[in-house]
């Protein structure tokens, strides 16, 4: 006799209300254990994998890959021998969000506190090849009106690639190991195509004269946290420019140090650790606003959060307690979660509770801008790109004279709810010190 059992769809972040299907990893007549990864899916903040919370065979799949689905509802059944028999079939009974006994032993399930491992590989299969290379699922799920074979092999983050540059990812060549997709056919395939465009050809007058692109998962949060924000605390932005020449000579020196020449030592890891000290100045930038309970929540604890632009849209992972980090665990700190982003595996958990932002503008040459804060946080730092620049320089007797330097602008923006014009601009004059002097830290 056969039970069925329904695994609803969680909720795996924090007050999530959907969740978009990427990729199914099971069909229907597969076998399948406790903590196999049945499915990825995409929700607002994060692309996560769900493991099964049942032993037995997939009986019913209850959405499409590309499908929104709300939580609550059925993802999947999944049929458990409870007999031996298979004439009689039980009512069914249901796995959801609200069953925390349950979800609590699935490995891998929901937020996890500085979890970036990969998934375990099960036993006599082979290794993971990098992001780029990636290897064909053992069993994917094929749409019903197509047989199994004509699936295209390739990972989420290269179909969202080939979406992304609008080419047909059943049509490329695939060179990776076991016939899957990689980026590089995409791109070579989106190279071929605008080749092709630009050959001279007959083009209908009917010919689509734009794209139309659904908005949803990141984006879509991302959308409607950026509008909330903006309308709901009152902005101000701050700017200034600073020499950094000392700043960067610093870099140059801990760079060299025989503890740090296994990382990336950026200018980032100093803005970064500078605000920190800067903000033992002016708490008020590190808390947030209750509206509900009319009250200011100061935090005592800085979790730092890094906007990093990825394939999915802008998002936003923080540090939990920077400020009480060295400088070598910071900068390990940053490459982990700017790998992490990059390779499109950041958690919900490690996007929630964020207390304040820096969003590095200068990556893309940019000099400054208004940034909009991050929803529940009091401020936010843009830092513009680092130029050489002609700068006024006074030497030790008081002479003045023109040098090249290191300059680079900052923009806070913070909600004057919180941070009054005073706190605000001592923030950030505090911040520029730091950097235009780095030996200040010391006192």
């Amino acid at each position: 006799m056969s039970k069925e059992q329904v695994f609803l769809l969680p909720d795996v972040g924090e007050g999530l209300t959907e969740a978009e299907i990427l990729q199914w990893a099971v069909q229907v007549g597969d076998s399948v254990e406790i903590n196999q990864i049945l499915v990825e899916v995409e929700t607002a903040k994060a692309a996560v994998e769900l493991p099964s919370p049942y032993a037995g065979v997939v009986g019913t799949l209850h959405g499409q890959e590309g499908e929104t689905l709300p939580v609550g509802r059925p993802l999947i059944t999944i049929l458990s021998d409870v007999s031996g028999t298979p004439h009689a079939t039980e009512p069914p009974t249901t796995v959801a969000a609200t069953a925390p006994d349950r979800e609590a032993l699935l490995v891998g399930y929901g937020p996890q506190e500085g979890s970036t491992r990969r998934r375990r590989r099960r036993p006599g299969a082979p290794p993971s090849p990098p992001t780029d290379q990636p290897t064909a699922p053992a069993h994917v799920q094929t749409p019903a009106t197509a047989p199994a074979t004509e699936r295209t092999a390739a990972k989420p983050p290269v179909r969202k690639l080939a979406k992304d540059l609008g080419v047909d990812i059943t049509t490329v060549t695939p060179t990776g190991p076991v016939g899957t997709v990689t980026r590089d056919d995409v791109r070579r395939a989106a190279e071929a195509e605008v080749v092709a465009a630009e050959t001279p050809k007959f083009r209908p007058l009917e010919a689509a004269a734009e794209t139309r692109i659904p908005i949803r998962g990141v984006r879509k949060h991302t959308a409607a946290a950026m509008v909330a924000s903006a309308f709901t605390a009152p902005h101000v932005t701050e700017f200034m420019t600073v020499d950094i020449t000392a700043t960067m000579r610093l870099r140059d020196t801990v760079a060299a140090r025989r503890e740090f020449r296994d990382l990336r030592v950026t200018p980032l890891l100093f803005v970064a650790r500078a605000l920190l000290l800067a903000l033992r100045n002016t708490p008020e930038a590190n808390a947030s606003w209750d509206e509900p309970a009319q009250e200011i929540v100061l935090k005592h604890y800085v979790n730092l959060g890094i906007a990093a632009a990825t394939g999915r849209g802008l998002i936003v992972p923080n540090i939990k307690h920077a400020d009480q980090m060295s400088l070598r665990e910071l900068a390990e700190a940053l490459a982990a979660l700017t790998g992490t982003a990059r390779d499109g595996r950041t958690t919900p958990q490690s996007m929630m509770e964020g207390t304040i932002t820096i969003t590095n503008v200068g990556v893309f040459g940019v000099d400054t801008g208004t940034p909009i804060l991050n929803p529940g946080e009091a401020a936010i730092l843009a830092v513009g790109a680092i130029r050489r620049t002609p700068w006024v320089v006074t030497d030790a007797s008081g002479t003045e004279k023109i040098e090249p330097r290191w300059v680079t602008q900052l923009a806070l923006s913070f909600d004057h709810r919180l941070v009054d014009g005073q706190q605000g601009s001592q923030l950030l004059a505090d911040l520029a010190a730091f950097l235009h002097d780095p030996g200040l830290a010391m006192l």
